[in-house]
């Protein structure tokens, strides 16, 4: 310190002075008499911080710990999990791997499918008269041309896929026509080739979610046979088909037993089965079935567009049009064009896009296939739709190496993707127009589809919207949800080869989905479940 005035100066010089004199005097007392030591206070040093976990510490905690028990010792897993507005990877496990997707499959032939006809897209199915008309009568066919029309089903036709036909009945009516001589025909070939999938299991052919498909479907290839046991022991069992009454023709071999074992001994349970023969046209039910009892058996159309027109001939009758199906003779019809009644009109995409994500259904998997390849290309073969799948998927990112594209449903065992390939393309279609109407069509967590009855009563409910798939030792997961924060996550979860309940893996994929949907990306205290 510098003082200027002559005053401090003084001032200072005698404070320090006084300070010196002082202190001597404290250094000779302390060499005759030294007070003992005075420890210094405590120091309180501020306590620890300890940050709280982040969610995608916790995220890498769950999978670094469980995925490496031993009951996953066998099994492949390939997770990716991105932040979709940042396009940060919160999670990522083998995700350039590729994996058995099942139904995650649908994923890639929704996509493909609004990208390449739009949500509005609805098929047209003109139904046409050959022949002419001498009073009520028509002398010759009526034709059907299809296109894959997939909402000719219960689910899409007001309850009774009959509905559909409604049109038809009433545009005959209205031309007087109460007896069609010749047939119910199907004409063109819009999906060319084989009616099933590439790489579908022969043993599955006869199951309804293994249904073959063509330009004609009906019911979603579908058909319920019903059975019941006669009043006596001994006596046929009683089989009715539906929708189809008369298709296929049934020949019925089980018989009824008693409903109460004879003594001597337990004896096998009754027990019917149903199979087709060689050439699929008819159904032989076998076995026994007890007294008083019943059954329900539900197959697989073997020929789609023959199940079709079947369908059409009986909702003629039903409605008193009756269809003799007399071969005509050919001068009948010669030199004469065929004449347009009405063209049937399906569902819009939107709609259809709902039936076949929510309950998984591949049939409508597969037609959406087909037809994304018939208005690209001109061509609905499964090789044109492969073709104009790949090239969509190029557009997104998605190269040959990232995905094998074999089916539109997934129940192909040639069909492989890699986790990262589905997260492209949930970001195609985020980025998409049609954003909303894909989305909508997923299952949601707890409330419907097939994660209806999944994640109950934590955040992810009524928050997550994913697509399950599921084939033998395969299970996935891929979708949206919704952060604590509100960040949207889009994700994919697929695990194949494993040997543990199918329902170890959905326990894993719920973990991840309900861990994101209930924490804040910042690494917040869980939100309360709901």
């Amino acid at each position: 310190m510098i003082v200027h005035s002559k005053l401090g100066v003084t001032v200072w010089s005698l404070t320090l002075g006084a300070a010196l004199t002082a202190g001597c005097a404290r250094s000779s007392r302390a060499a005759i008499d030294t007070p003992p030591p005075v420890l210094p206070p405590p120091v309180t040093m501020p306590a620890a911080v300890v940050s709280a976990p982040t969610t995608q510490g916790i995220l890498q905690g769950i999978v670094d710990s469980v995925l490496t028990t031993p009951m996953w010792r066998n099994a492949r897993w390939g997770l990716l999990i991105v932040d979709a507005e940042r396009g940060d990877t919160i999670l990522s496990n083998d995700a350039d791997k590729l994996f058995m997707p099942a139904s995650n499959e649908k994923l890639l032939t929704g996509a493909i499918a609004l990208q390449t006809l739009g949500p509005d897209y609805r098929w047209r199915t003109p139904v046409l008269l050959h022949g002419l008309q001498r009073g009520k009568t028509w002398h010759g066919d009526l034709l059907v041309s299809g296109s894959g029309d997939p909402s000719v089903s219960d689910a899409l036709s007001g309850g009774s896929a009959m509905n559909a036909f409604t049109p038809v009945r009433e545009a005959l009516a209205a031309r007087g026509i109460t007896r069609i001589t010749g047939r119910v025909r199907a004409v063109g070939d819009a999906f060319a080739g084989p009616t099933t999938g590439f790489g579908w299991a022969y043993d599955d052919f006869d199951a309804a979610y293994s249904a073959a498909v063509d330009e004609l479907l009906f019911n979603e290839g579908v058909l319920v046979l019903k059975a019941r046991a006669a009043t006596r022991v001994g006596r046929a069992v009683t089989v009715t088909s539906a929708p189809t009454r008369s298709y296929p023709r049934l020949l019925v071999q089980a018989t009824t037993r008693d409903s109460v074992p004879s003594a001597g001994g337990a004896v096998r349970p009754p027990r019917l089965e149903a199979v087709y023969d060689s050439i699929g046209d008819r159904v032989v039910v076998t076995g026994t079935l007890a007294l008083g009892d019943s059954a329900s058996i539900t197959l697989s159309y073997r020929h789609p567009s023959d199940a079709y027109t079947a369908a059409l001939t009986q909702s003629l009758g039903d409605s008193g049009i009756r269809v003799t199906e007399r071969a005509l003779a050919r001068a009948d019809t010669l030199g004469r064009a065929a004449d347009t009644v009405v063209v049937l009109q399906s569902a819009p995409l939107s709609d259809v896009l709902r039936r076949m994500q929510k309950p998984s259904q591949n049939q409508i998997a597969e037609l959406l296939f087909r037809t994304s390849g018939l208005l690209a290309s001109g061509d609905g073969s499964a090789d044109s739709a492969r073709a104009v799948g790949g090239r969509t998927l190029a557009g997104w990112g998605v190269s040959t190496s990232d995905a094998a594209y074999r089916d539109g449903s997934g129940l192909s065992r040639h069909d492989y993707v890699t986790p990262r390939a589905i997260v492209k393309v949930l970001d195609a279609m985020r980025r998409s127009p049609s954003f909303a109407t894909y989305r909508d069509a997923l299952p949601i967590a707890g409330v419907d589809g097939t994660i209806g009855n999944r994640m109950k009563g934590t955040p992810a409910a009524g928050n997550a919207r994913a697509k399950t798939g599921t084939v033998d030792k395969a299970r996935s997961l891929s979708g949206y949800v919704t952060t604590a924060d509100g960040r949207l996550i889009m994700f994919s979860m697929l695990s194949n080869n494993f040997t543990v309940p199918a329902r170890e893996v959905e326990r894993v994929q719920d973990l991840l989905v309900t861990t994101l949907a209930g924490r804040a990306l910042g690494g917040l205290a869980p939100r309360a479940p709901r």
